[in-house]
């Protein structure tokens, strides 16, 4: 029985579990997403969030703590320098696990684990930055209605037939040619 054990052994020891949880992390930091098993995937999940929550505060015991998890220069740079700054004002949910289907030699359940913040399908900048608009009608709504008005008259007076060019008095012209 396996009460009380929380941790998924994954059919592994413990050196191999660490050294392969290791290296996915920095496949994960370096890459922003890695397809693997489910159950990996969970795991990696709470592998990864408190490494990435440490590296938000960039000192050099962070560095240094983080380091010792990954076990990789590159990552823990582009941790520190490229991911820290997106995920700052994050406060946990760092990864996304979107399910993909079966494996097609053992049927075991496949997914994708990616980070949140770097996927441009979900993070748009129009849905930040939209507002929320009552139907009715306000002062704000006739302002709207007068600065539109505004520009189209603008643009319709801007937007004029271009009259005929004249060849350049320095360029030489089709009959010097």
């Amino acid at each position: 029985m396996r009460h009380g054990n929380k941790v998924n052994h994954l059919g592994r020891k413990t050196g191999h579990r660490k050294a392969m949880l290791s290296n996915m992390a920095c496949s994960l930091i370096q890459h922003k997403r890695i397809n693997t098993t489910l159950a990996k995937a969970k795991t990696l999940r709470v592998f990864v969030e408190p490494i990435l929550s440490k590296s938000k505060e960039d000192t050099t015991h962070s560095r240094r703590t983080v380091f010792s998890y990954l076990q990789s220069k590159e990552a823990v740079t582009e941790l520190f320098r490229e991911i820290a700054p997106k995920i700052a004002e994050r406060n946990g949910g760092y990864t996304r696990i979107i399910r993909t289907g079966f494996r097609l030699g053992d049927n075991a359940e496949m997914c994708m684990i990616e980070l949140v913040d770097f996927n441009e399908l979900y993070v748009s900048e129009k849905a930040k930055k939209t507002t929320r608009r009552s139907r009715r009608g306000g002062k704000k709504a006739e302002e709207v209605s007068e600065t539109l008005a505004d520009d189209v008259t603008t643009d319709t007076a801007t937007t004029e037939t271009p009259e005929a060019t004249t060849p350049e008095e320095g360029a030489p012209s089709d009959e010097e040619k």
